[in-house]
């Protein structure tokens, strides 16, 4: 299928167990761990380290880090520990940095002002590749001011960092930009097949703006795993209930894969904030089997892979799974043949 495969992690499973679970898919043969940063629930640079130490050889990414809760400068500094503690494999850095735009409403409710978010990410993205130099930088944005900084290492390495930037981006205008000014895109989940077609158009479009080719630019993608060989009805049950919490908190995306103005409405009208496992459980009653198998890989190992394989044939360079079920193990089984 690829040479390469990841798991994402965010907070379903138990902490230790994911580390465990790192681990058991390094010696399969999946070459990445991305580690969420989207909600109010796991620090991602906290989890990403403890991968570094225990792991020898997978990449550890954030998927993503919302650039309103760090300077740039700060970023650079954490990436740039990081990039010391994971050492290097086969000649290169292990960390690979995802800056995302947050969302709402978690946003707001904290007091972040997501004003102009792609100017915002230009100006991280670009004031991050000259603070990777370890030389000295000065930038002056809307959103980012850098007067005479630079990564104040006096013991260590002193060589630039080579830390591949990706954007987490759903938008047209984030697409493109990523494929202009990006190493990489991390590509959503809960989208169609069809959808990541027309982003990785997106991307290849603003890749031409530099001067570079689609090949140019990674592009790994989230995508849901909910995987049951034994019950394949429980796992389509967990697909619905991660759908039901996207249809409320993040219209846009299923949208974006086609789902009707007034199917999220009906969703939104039984879901709370934040949402109870009886408003799953509603919800889940009223999303038609259909949408789910649309943006996700649901049921069985032979289901799962084959859905893989279509968005990879859309474009995606690396599939990042996320396991809807308590057990990661079996994903990990199912997908380590393909590796």
């Amino acid at each position: 299928m690829t040479n390469r495969m990841a798991l994402y992690m965010q907070d379903k499973h138990d902490i230790q167990y994911e580390l465990d679970m790192a681990v058991y898919a390094e010696e399969r043969g999946f070459s990445e761990i991305w580690q969420a940063d989207t909600r109010l629930a796991r620090d991602a640079v906290v989890l990403m380290s403890a991968f570094l130490t225990r792991t020898r050889k997978l990449r550890i990414g954030s998927g993503v880090l919302p650039i309103w809760t760090r300077n740039p400068a700060v970023i650079a500094a954490t990436w740039s520990t990081m990039w010391e503690l994971g050492g290097k494999v086969d000649g290169r850095g292990r960390v690979m940095l995802g800056l995302g735009a947050w969302w709402e409403p978690i946003a707001s409710r904290v007091g972040a002002n997501r004003r102009k978010p792609l100017s915002a990410m230009r100006e991280h993205v670009e004031a991050l590749h000259k603070l990777f130099t370890l030389e000295e930088v000065t930038y002056h944005g809307d959103t980012v001011h850098l007067d005479q900084v630079k990564l104040d290492v006096v013991y260590g390495d002193l060589s630039p960092r080579d830390i591949p930037i990706y954007i987490g981006a759903t938008g047209p205008k984030m697409l493109e930009m990523a494929g202009e000014i990006c190493d990489g895109v991390v590509l959503n989940y809960m989208v169609s097949v069809d959808y990541i077609k027309n982003a990785v158009a997106l991307v290849e479009k603003g890749a031409k703006k530099a001067g570079k080719i689609l090949a140019d630019v990674d592009r790994p993608e989230l995508i849901v795993c909910s995987l049951s060989d034994e019950n394949p009805e429980a796992a389509m049950l967990e697909g619905k209930k991660l759908a039901a919490y996207y249809f409320a908190t993040e219209p846009h995306i299923m949208k974006a894969s086609g789902a009707s103005e007034e199917l999220l409405e009906e969703v939104k009208a039984v879901m709370g904030w934040p949402a109870t496992e009886e408003d799953y459980n509603k919800a889940s009653k009223i999303i038609p089997d259909d949408i789910v198998r649309n943006i996700m890989a649901v049921g069985t190992s032979e289901e799962c892979k084959a859905k893989v394989k279509q968005y990879v044939d859309a474009g995606v360079t690396c599939p990042i799974l996320y396991p809807m079920m308590d057990d990661i193990r079996p994903v990990v089984d199912a997908f380590a043949d393909g590796v």
